[in-house]
């Protein structure tokens, strides 16, 4: 739930409508709307947010997000935080793939595979090409995620392992 006015304006991700889809469309062509966007992902999510990543495209079943290189998420090498690595790869897979979904599903992440290929150092930029579910039945799909660092070469691969269902209906109040 979000905080303040912004609860008002925005419908739970549990609502009959895709809200990521319904929000990237809304945003993404305004000044400064992917920002925005992103930071409204980051209160959604706010570990998620703690990295301070930016997604720069999304549409279904593909996402792209950058995460600039600073102090916040480097560790004791000066590059990269292997953690914000994988929070990257997590937001860009998610994101690509809620953009898909029908609007009566929701998905959770079940599992999570990295291989770190080398240092990351620079902007990260986190690809994402995910399997476009169908409907809202229930199943599993691979997500598999590439970073890149800013000259192109590959500094870690991830595998999201998803698990894609029906939202939850209403709670109803007993009526006696």
């Amino acid at each position: 739930m979000l905080p303040g006015p912004l609860a008002k304006l925005v419908p739970s991700l549990d609502g009959d409508k895709n809200l990521v889809r319904e929000a990237w469309n809304l945003m993404a062509g305004l000044p400064g709307g992917k920002a925005l966007f992103s930071k409204l992902i980051g209160r959604m999510a706010p570990y998620t947010g703690s990295i301070g990543a930016r997604i720069t495209a999304l549409r279904p079943g593909f996402c792209q997000a950058q995460l600039e290189d600073r102090k916040e998420v480097r560790n004791h090498l000066q590059c990269v935080h292997a953690v914000a690595l994988v929070n990257l790869a997590e937001l860009a897979g998610n994101a690509g793939l809620a953009y898909a979904l029908p609007d009566d599903a929701r998905f959770i992440v079940a599992g999570l595979s990295i291989e770190y290929i080398k240092k990351a150092r620079g902007t990260i930029t986190a690809t994402s090409e995910s399997p476009i579910p169908p409907s809202s039945a229930r199943a599993e799909f691979d997500v598999p995620v590439t970073l890149t660092d800013a000259s192109g070469e590959v500094v870690a691969r991830a595998t999201l392992r998803t698990l894609v269902g029906p939202k939850r209906p209403p709670a109803r109040a007993d009526v006696n």
